[in-house]
């Protein structure tokens, strides 16, 4: 499980999170729900250890999260960014090796998982060959969770990672990594601002504003029981648009 307790971090004068509190299940899929700047991105950056609480304890298994711990806490997830995240000097099928390559894994053992990966999320052998400048951003992000799950991490975390791309293929991603997700059985933090992604997604979320937990629960908890006045706006401010007659192939 991955658990942060009362965390509190800043950056200078401003206040990131502030007495943050959530817990993640394993095997569940957690979306940290909110607008640009309520501390969505900023509670990734605290599990993967790369800033460091001001107060209070952010662990995964029990075991805390400190400088000290980071490396082997680390090696335990994959991190998937916005964009892809992909080094323009090296084809599709480098970025997603890279992992493999630094654990000096065989060539053959490396060329059997990226062909199963690929397949997962349908690439072919010749988009594996091209380079991430004749990539659409739906391939882009399709390689860069490639790369995330090259070493089978059983932790994913994912910041905004469909948020730069146009609407209708993101809703096949969401789609995608909707089957994805309950295939592999994985713990999966995704940060994103978008409802409809939110509803789709989530085993729980957590709807955040200022740093702070507004609300947590499924999907049912927020529409139908909006604990604040700001639960609501934000609810009401985003139209859902329903999913087709196909959504569930």
């Amino acid at each position: 499980m991955i658990a942060l307790r009362a965390v509190t971090k800043r950056f200078g004068e401003r206040v990131a999170v502030e007495d943050l509190t959530i817990a993640v299940r394993p095997r569940t899929t957690h979306v940290l729900l909110g607008s640009s700047g309520s501390g969505k991105s900023t509670v990734l950056r605290l599990i993967l250890g790369l800033v460091t609480p001001d107060r209070g304890e952010v662990s995964v298994d029990g075991v805390p999260v400190t400088r000290s711990t980071q490396a082997s806490v680390v090696r335990r997830m994959g991190y998937v960014v916005q964009a892809g995240g992909l080094y323009p000097h090296l084809t599709a099928y480098q970025n997603a090796a890279l992992a493999a390559e630094a654990h000096r894994w065989s060539r053959a053992r490396i060329h059997a998982r990226v062909g199963e990966l690929a397949a997962l999320v349908g690439l072919d052998d010749e988009t594996l060959r091209l380079y991430p400048g004749q990539l659409s951003g739906g391939q882009r992000q399709r390689v860069g969770l490639m790369r995330a799950l090259m070493l089978d991490p059983p932790v994913l975390l994912l910041d905004e990672p469909l948020g730069a791309l146009d609407p209708v293929i993101r809703a096949e991603l969401q789609e995608q990594l909707r089957r994805l997700f309950a295939e592999l059985g994985k713990t999966v933090v995704l940060v994103t601002h978008d409802l409809r992604e939110a509803a789709l997604l989530a085993t729980t979320i957590s709807l955040l504003t200022a740093g702070r937990v507004v609300q947590e629960g499924n999907f049912a908890d927020l529409m139908e029981r909006p604990a604040t006045p700001f639960v609501r706006q934000f609810l009401t401010a985003q139209t859902l648009v329903p999913a087709g007659p196909e959504s569930g192939r």
